[in-house]
């Protein structure tokens, strides 16, 4: 049995504006062990963006308990929560946020600025080999094309060694034949061992996960193991 990485019970998240309380979160328990590949799936509103930030360490949580690596991480202060979350976490968006006329060599590098270890060089053009791009290196972000900025950004998530990837809707803004390069890369990942994390409202890409956890009104409707999971096909095959 591999490591438990994550563990949360009975987590709760509420919003305050106005003393006006908004319940997003009602009381939610898992856990994902080292090496799993999961889906958090639902609708738009169902509180899986907020379950996210949460477990990426972006926002804390208001009730229950959030255990990382066995450590109870459930009243961290922001120091602490972005200490962790640059050391144990990648994240790869929907909208890339790369940066502009920078060159794909340098986005991958930008996590690497606060990083006391050396040997970045290597950490930057492994990650870029790992997404198939070193014939892109040395151009800017704004010459790619989607698939090809999204890899970049799976790069720059890699590029740390973290614990574990978010991926909150990855193929969002790609066209079929992209979107699958990018869950094929994803997958890759997952057979080499790192841990994803996988946030869509779309049955098909959850598909892609070994295990899916859908949230409806804030709440854990199913959670169960993927039996008829799709693996992608059209994509380029994952460089190691």
């Amino acid at each position: 049995m591999t490591e438990k990485l994550i563990e949360v019970k009975d987590l709760k998240k509420d919003y305050v504006n106005d003393e006006v309380v908004t319940s997003v979160l009602h009381g939610v328990s898992f856990d994902i062990h080292e090496g799993e590949f999961v889906a958090i799936m639902g609708p738009s509103g169902s509180g899986k963006s907020t379950l996210m930030h949460i477990l990426g360490f972006l926002d804390n949580l208001t009730y229950g308990q959030f255990f990382f690596k066995g450590r109870d991480v459930s009243n961290l202060d922001e120091d602490e929560l972005a200490r962790i979350r640059n050391e144990e976490v990648g994240f790869v968006f929907q909208a890339f946020h790369l940066l502009p006329k920078t060159s794909v060599y340098n986005n991958v590098k930008l996590p690497l600025l606060y990083d006391k270890a050396k040997d970045d060089d290597i950490k930057v053009r492994s990650a870029i080999k790992a997404v198939g791009l070193e014939h892109r290196i040395n151009n800017f972000s704004n010459q790619l094309s989607g698939g090809e900025k999204q890899r970049v950004a799976i790069a720059r998530a890699l590029v740390n060694k973290p614990s574990i990837i978010f991926a909150d809707e990855p193929t969002g803004n790609l066209d079929s034949k992209s979107g699958n390069a990018i869950m094929e890369i994803l997958e890759g990942l997952n057979d080499m061992g790192h841990t994803i994390i996988l946030v869509t409202h779309e049955t098909d890409t959850a598909k892609h996960a070994k295990r899916i956890i859908k949230i409806v009104d804030g709440l854990i409707a199913e959670d169960y193991e993927v039996n008829d999971r799709r693996r992608a096909k059209d994509g380029n095959q994952l460089m190691k």
